[in-house]
């Protein structure tokens, strides 16, 4: 990510964020929580739009790169841009997995996976609760 199409870092206080996100969202955003399977209102959306991070605002994926991964959380095959969304290693759970983070305020979204659809391979596993819909204007 090159420094001229990297958005602005965005850094709060957890008392901050507490005060703007639920507790839900506060947990699975900024404790690197995972919500039940099939329990998030986005698994099945079908809306068309774009997802946007529930932190901050970041467009982060749209609902044309949105696929049924059977798994219970939403999937998609592509960010909107590579610059929107930061990975790291997690270690946790006895295994290794690559975190998917916001790269505008390091919110936790969920894993990225090889066992995705064409045309990338991948799998964006996301939780709901670190997401928000901004349907596009002609369907909402």
């Amino acid at each position: 990510m090159s420094d001229d199409t990297a958005p602005a870092r965005i850094h709060k206080p957890d008392d901050a964020w507490m005060r703007q996100l639920t507790p839900e969202q506060f947990r699975v955003t900024r404790r690197k929580g995972t919500e039940r399977a099939f329990s998030g209102k986005y698994h099945a959306c079908g809306i068309p739009g774009t997802y946007c991070c529930v932190c901050c605002g970041l467009p982060l994926f749209h609902s044309e790169a949105k696929f049924d991964s059977g798994t219970g959380w939403p999937s998609f095959f592509q960010p909107l841009a590579p610059e929107a969304i930061a990975t790291a290693t997690d270690r946790t759970l006895w295994m290794e997995r690559t975190e998917v983070l916001c790269a505008r305020c390091d919110a936790h979204l969920g894993h990225v996976f090889e066992d995705g659809p064409a045309p990338t391979g991948l799998r964006y596993c996301l939780n709901s609760a670190a997401l928000r819909l901004r349907p596009d204007a002609k369907s909402g």
